[in-house]
């Protein structure tokens, strides 16, 4: 098995709270991310991809449509945004780095064009990285 992986990189502010709370309950959970003053992070997310070399061209999916996908799927709709208040497919759910990698693989789980998709790896910060396997 092959696993092919494309980087992109975008910049977002959020801010961690959860409505159904107290500003105290937030405050104990999310610490300063919770602040209404808002953050923001520089993004790296990772898409990988499995499966079987295509004989005839060599590739498991061709790299700069892959490039393409993600930046109109995803990039383009998270990058210099406010995750809380201007992405529709963050709307409704806390915008730590677990649920948006989990939406950007319900972003791009059906736009893949060969292979499968088998990683959304998010890093956040030099200390914070999820992995979402579906």
């Amino acid at each position: 098995m092959t696993v092919v992986t494309r980087r992109e990189t975008f910049c977002a502010a959020h801010r961690l709270f959860n409505p159904a709370w107290t500003d105290a309950m937030n405050e104990e959970v999310y610490g300063a991310c919770s602040r209404a003053s808002w953050h923001g992070h520089n993004y790296e997310l990772e898409v990988s991809v499995e499966g079987d070399i295509d004989p005839e061209t060599g590739f498991l999916v061709n790299l700069k449509l892959l490039r393409d996908i993600i930046r109109e799927e995803v990039v383009s709709k998270l990058d210099h945004r406010n995750l809380n208040t201007d992405v529709d497919f963050l709307a409704g759910v806390v915008p730590t780095a677990e649920n948006i990698a989990m939406a950007v693989w319900r972003r791009l789980e059906n736009k893949i064009p060969s292979g499968r998709l088998c990683c959304i790896r998010l890093r956040e910060t030099e200390n914070n990285v999820v992995e979402y396997r579906g």
